[in-house]
């Protein structure tokens, strides 16, 4: 039987503020939105936090053993500096700068989130779609909201009427915002905009002469809005109504309540069952951004090259480090903080190695099946997390007084304790243990330079056909020699 169907599982919904049980439209399967980064510069540490805690619960599921389609985006276009529909989008603006095609810039970026996401461990997603890759879809959105009657065209843009909508639907459903207050705080713009209402929000711009960026469209050559690309990416993989949208809390209003609102405009019915959004990870109390500067860069945190911090952290100690706070709760980074934690986590990974050097007992003293509930329970109530941990540390307690003889496991009991702590502390968690991975690291170098010697000495002794076999099967291993005056070296 599927792990899910003992397990009952809670979310908090942000859209009814209150843990819900999770229950999947499709029984077994899960289908998860969560939103991208917008690839115009390098992803900070906030950014990092954000898809960590999506991860987290994505590895959660898939050890529940459902079949997971996990959608994460790629924004590479329309979203316009300061996350307003007027102004500069912010890929064409970080080109402008840089002499480059907004092309170049969104493949630099989005390689570097690639690799950054890599270093931490990270899952990919099942698909990764970008917003250039789907303006046919998007357009076809805007033509049925178009047609229901809330979308309308304004000098070559399209704008969605916030405040039809809300005659019979709720703007302002998720975020808990009430639309005449909106309105009545927003600045009118005295005919400078092409918008009925202030709050209206942009389906498609039409593009400024000077603008790169640009797509035919019945209305305008011009680029989508922002809210609708993941509209548009989201019930393309998704469908129409999906279990789960995630996000970082600061796209909870507007980019969201857009995202609903399209939605029902173009289907009729409510995207998404249940609403998650990931806390702030803040920098001396305030938020990290890559627009004020108070940020750090993930870079950064592996070099030490920062001035807040003592020494570099490795990408486990960092992950660690953030994991130790419920996915909903704000987290202050400090070094203090991430020292304490780096040792949390080599004292988790030290119990962790000891377990192969118990020996079991006839008979057990401890409740293995009780604790590993207790773990199950943490994650259940909401993936927390911070539950969890506390719980692999009660392991780390029953593992020392095991090692001291003090506490007795039979043999059963220690496999089903040594698999439950291997699959919380790197399934569930996704940490790493560096000390082995240093070891396995420093034995693949041991076999390859052996191998390198070989392949030196048949050079030597001009057996060319053993020294290219050599070479060509490190290459079908995917590593890569590099033959040079100081002698031959290797890459992976």
């Amino acid at each position: 039987m599927p792990l899910y169907t003992s397990q009952h599982l809670k979310i908090y919904n942000s859209l009814s503020g209150e843990k819900e049980n999770f229950t999947p439209i499709h029984d077994g399967n899960v289908g998860m939105y969560v939103c991208g980064p917008t690839v115009y510069s390098n992803v900070h540490l906030g950014n990092v936090r954000t898809f960590m805690s999506f991860d987290v619960i994505f590895r959660y599921f898939l050890h529940l053993d459902y079949k997971v389609r996990y959608v994460r985006n790629i924004t590479d276009v329309g979203h316009i500096v300061d996350d307003v529909d007027e102004g500069e989008d912010k890929i064409a603006k970080k080109a402008r700068l840089e002499q480059l095609e907004p092309m170049e810039v969104v493949q630099r970026y989005t390689v570097d989130f690639h690799d950054i996401l890599k270093s931490f461990n990270f899952l990919p997603p099942s698909i990764e779609p970008t917003a250039t890759g789907h303006i046919i879809e998007q357009i076809e959105i805007i033509k049925k909201i178009i047609d229901s009657g809330i979308g309308y065209i304004a000098n070559g843009s399209v704008y969605f009427d916030v405040v039809k909508y809300n005659e019979t639907n709720n703007y302002g459903v998720l975020s808990g915002r009430n639309i005449e207050d909106m309105l009545a705080n927003t600045r009118d713009l005295d005919g400078q905009s092409d918008k009925r209402n202030p709050q209206d929000f942009a389906l498609w711009k039409k593009a400024e002469p000077e603008h790169i960026m640009r797509w035919p469209s019945p209305w305008s050559d011009g680029f989508p809005g922002w809210h609708l690309e993941c509209t548009a990416m989201s019930t393309k993989y998704l469908g129409n109504h999906f279990d789960i949208h995630g996000g970082g809390m600061d796209l909870k209003f507007p980019h969201h309540e857009c995202e609903i609102a399209q939605n029902e405009a173009c289907t009729g019915q409510s995207p998404v069952n249940y609403w998650m959004h990931a806390n702030m990870l803040t920098l001396n109390g305030k938020k990290m951004a890559k627009s004020t500067g108070n940020n750090i860069l993930p870079g950064e945190i592996l070099s030490g090259n920062n001035n807040i911090l003592s020494k570099a952290f490795s990408a486990s100690v960092t992950r660690f480090f953030m994991l130790q706070a419920h996915y909903r709760s704000i987290l202050d980074f400090s070094d203090d903080a991430i020292v304490a934690a780096e040792k949390g986590y080599k004292r988790l990974m030290e119990a962790v190695e000891a377990l192969p050097s118990i020996n079991p007992s006839k008979t057990s003293s401890l409740d293995i099946s009780s604790w590993k509930q207790l773990c199950y329970d943490a994650m259940n109530d909401d993936f927390n997390t911070p539950i969890l941990i506390a719980q692999l540390f009660e392991a780390v307690r029953y593992i020392n007084l095991l090692k001291e003889g003090k506490e007795t496991l039979t043999a059963e009991d220690l496999n089903s304790f040594t698999t439950a702590i291997n699959a919380f502390v790197f399934d569930v968690l996704g940490l790493s243990d560096e000390k082995a991975s240093d070891a396995n690291n420093d034995k693949l170098e041991g076999v390859v330079n052996m191998l390198i010697g070989m392949r030196n000495q048949a050079r030597a002794d001009k057996n060319f056909a053993l020294s290219d076999q050599i070479r060509d099967q490190l290459i079908g291993l995917g590593i890569q020699l590099k033959d040079g005056k100081e002698g031959t070296s290797f890459s992976l």
